[in-house]
């Protein structure tokens, strides 16, 4: 789905859940408490670029999921619209980090800059996690290339500046 610089995605709506019109959901957010407190959202609709507004009723931890119940959807049917949707929330409304962490989404089109030469190597595109730290993908000379997110390798970070220098192991660039 396109990027909306308004808002931001706190949830993935997978499908409807029992038959109360209950919808399971990825959280797509670090911040604790998130969906408890969470009264009002928008959801961007699978099928369309139209955003519905939702008053979120109640939601509850399920395995590693969410379940979520809005107010007025009382039924698998009304559910079933939402599947594959977006629970969204206004950026001002987006959790607070702590100094020295960053949203991901923040750093994507940042440019690449080496710190021993100097050279812009390229702009952030988009982000891998296997589990461990999350892997920057670098557009470079027509070629994307994989960068450790790691204190050590990106030595600075200017969010406002849109810039994040980089101290290179050697060979990185050669994988």
């Amino acid at each position: 789905m396109a990027m909306d610089p308004q808002s931001v995605v706190v949830a993935e709506i997978l499908r409807p859940r029992g038959n109360r019109g209950e919808l399971l959901a990825v959280s797509q957010t670090d911040v604790p408490g998130r969906f408890e407190t969470l009264k009002k959202a928008n959801v961007r609709l699978a099928d369309s670029s139209a955003e519905v507004q939702v008053e979120i009723e109640s939601a509850w931890a399920h395995k590693d999921l969410w379940v979520l119940k809005f107010a007025g959807v009382e039924t698998i049917g009304a559910a079933e619209r939402f599947r594959g949707a977006e629970l969204r929330v206004p950026m001002s409304e987006r959790g607070k980090l702590a100094d020295g962490e960053y949203f991901q989404s923040d750093l994507i089109g940042c440019e690449v800059i080496e710190k021993a030469t100097g050279k812009i190597l390229g702009n952030v595109t988009g982000w891998q996690q296997y589990g461990g730290r999350p892997l920057m993908e670098v557009q470079a000379d027509g070629r994307e290339v994989l960068i450790p997110f790691v204190p050590s390798i990106c030595t600075q970070i200017d969010v406002a500046g849109r810039k994040i220098t980089v101290n290179l192991p050697e060979g990185l660039l050669e994988l």
